[in-house]
């Protein structure tokens, strides 16, 4: 619509003293790796509090949902704080008919919370709820959530997979997994050898979380790739768990047993060489 001047009539909004004024973004051209990021990282700009997959070991920490696309319903990894215990609890069908990607905890006993020793490839799950307890697998892959302090059998090293999945494999290098019981009850084991459909979960952290592992990274000006496979970082994700100590074979203890003895008795033949040479000084 025109004027009787033939110009287009000016924008009729009221602006109030002090008011920011809006810039227009730019689309289409805009090349710069920024845009390239908002683009493809949505939740860059998303709530804190959204429920996000993760999409590196690394970013895995604070609360945390885990749950498993069973049939015919999902199940979460939930804990009883009223019978002290793991408990899989099946997820309610969604309203809208939403995607199994779409499940957000609803309920504090369905979160647990990520934690892990700084330096560490491994983490520890503890309950989100009552006293605080560790999710705990033993030798014989009993899987339980009772201890209230962090040990061998509470680390956990979790494996992401490029469709988003996570596998955790425990201090024995073994898999948690879903498992059928006797009356056809559901329960959580630790004694897989490989990783199949009931070994994979999917894994939601809040979105806050996520954004802090990457803004540590960027002050480190690192990236977050996992380790490579040589030796070195093989050892350190299968063969080490929180402070750092190392799990080796009976042979190996005994080697570095003897390494310990060598190096305790050359220290004390240093020690009475240096003795014996002020002895002469004196």
């Amino acid at each position: 619509m025109s004027n009787a001047d033939g110009k287009a009539p000016k924008h009729l909004r009221l602006k109030f003293k002090g008011e920011n004024t809006k810039k227009k973004r730019r689309h289409a051209g805009d090349d710069s790796s920024s845009s390239r990021r908002r683009r493809h990282n949505p939740e860059d700009n998303g709530s804190p509090e959204m429920w996000v997959l993760p999409g590196q070991a690394t970013e895995l920490r604070g609360p945390t949902f885990v749950f498993h696309p069973s049939d015919p319903l999902p199940i979460c990894v939930s804990y009883d704080a009223t019978r002290n215990r793991i408990a899989l609890q099946p997820l309610d069908k969604l309203e809208d008919g939403g995607a199994i990607l779409d499940r957000t905890p609803s309920e504090v006993a369905q979160v647990w919370v990520t934690t892990r020793v700084a330096g560490a490839t491994t983490i520890n799950l503890r309950t989100g709820t009552g006293e605080g307890k560790f999710l705990s697998c033993d030798k014989h892959g009993l899987v339980t959530a009772d201890r209230e302090a962090r040990g061998p059998q509470e680390e956990w090293t979790p494996v992401v997979f490029e469709d988003g999945m996570i596998a955790f494999m425990n201090v024995y290098e073994k898999y948690l997994s879903i498992d059928e019981v006797a009356g056809g009850q559901l329960a959580l084991r630790g004694d897989s050898d490989n990783v199949g459909f009931q070994e994979r979960f999917y894994v939601k952290i809040q979105n806050k979380y996520k954004q802090e592992a990457h803004e540590e990274e960027r002050k480190k000006g690192g990236v977050l790739d996992g380790p490579s496979m040589d030796e070195a970082a093989t050892n350190a994700i299968y063969q080490t768990w929180g402070a750092g100590r190392s799990v080796v074979s009976a042979e190996d203890k005994k080697g570095l047993k003897r390494a310990r003895q060598d190096g305790r008795l050359a220290e004390a033949l240093l020690d009475r060489r240096s003795k014996l040479k002020s002895d002469r000084f004196c």
